[in-house]
């Protein structure tokens, strides 16, 4: 299935719900930190750890470590100012989807070093990854 990256989530209600969506879809959750919250958080917890047995999650010291371990994926940045609409993309197996900090967005040097950069109008990662993690199911 698919990869979801988030590079230091700053909101637990929003990395819960994405542990949630993850287990619900398939997906794995890649956690890059440093992250805004414990993972053991009451918040969090509330908002989707509870699926974390259910949901295959990896966290990252750092973005070279959660490159290194998905080697050989697609990796496409997600951005308010991306080059191509999210469902204009054929996706694949094993595809990536790196989100920014909630508060801030990827840096600049993250979103200039792939090509693979997806337009999606929400500033929520949760939302946009709702929005992405389906598509291998359209028709």
């Amino acid at each position: 299935m698919f990869h979801v990256v988030l590079f230091e989530p700053e909101i637990p209600g929003n990395a819960g719900n994405s542990i949630r969506l993850c287990a619900n879809t398939g997906a794995t959750l890649h956690l890059i930190k440093p992250l805004g919250f414990r993972l053991d958080d009451k918040s969090l917890k509330r908002s989707g750890l509870d699926y974390h047995d259910l949901a295959d999650m990896k966290v990252h010291a750092n973005l070279e470590a959660c490159l290194l371990h998905l080697d050989g994926a697609r990796l496409f940045t997600i951005e308010t100012d991306g080059v191509r609409r999210y469902s204009d993309v054929q996706y694949r197996t094993g595809d990536a989807f790196l989100f920014g900090p909630e508060t801030r967005g990827l840096p600049k040097a993250c979103r200039l070093r792939w090509e693979r950069r997806i337009a999606c109008r929400f500033r929520c990662a949760r939302r946009t990854a709702a929005s992405i993690c389906p598509m291998p199911w359209r028709w």
